[in-house]
């Protein structure tokens, strides 16, 4: 069985898993959304859910594919420590962002209170 990241390669597949983001949907409604052929959709739906990502429900003549998120728990716990060091750097630019305005802030106050460059000029 090939892993999720390997099945999340193919552009196709993950467009197939977006559009499920929405709900139950037909072969024929991914054919209609993707614009690729019916036996490619088919042929992603087979590996999807082989993978697990996709589960197919019969209403009737109907095939009816909905997504499974679980398996998508391996890359989010691949992304994790990504996430935190995404996390922690935008934690410091905040901070520094911070900072930068509350000089901003202190130079516009002594401005108000008439105190301007130490040179005398006016700016």
């Amino acid at each position: 069985m090939a892993s999720t990241f390997a099945v999340l390669a193919d552009p196709h597949r993950r467009q197939i898993l977006d559009v499920l983001r929405d709900g139950e949907r037909q072969v024929n409604d991914l054919v209609d959304g993707l614009s690729v052929s019916q036996p490619t959709v088919s042929k992603h739906l087979r590996v999807l859910r082989d993978a697990g990502l996709v589960e197919v429900r019969r209403d009737a003549q109907r095939r009816l594919y909905r997504l499974r998120p679980g398996p998508l728990a391996e890359v989010d716990a691949w992304l994790a420590p990504y996430r935190r060091m995404w996390e922690d750097s935008l934690d410091a630019l905040e901070r520094r962002l911070d900072a930068v305005d509350d000089a901003d802030d202190d130079a516009d106050d002594d401005a108000a209170d008439g105190i301007g460059p130490k040179d005398g000029s006016d700016g």
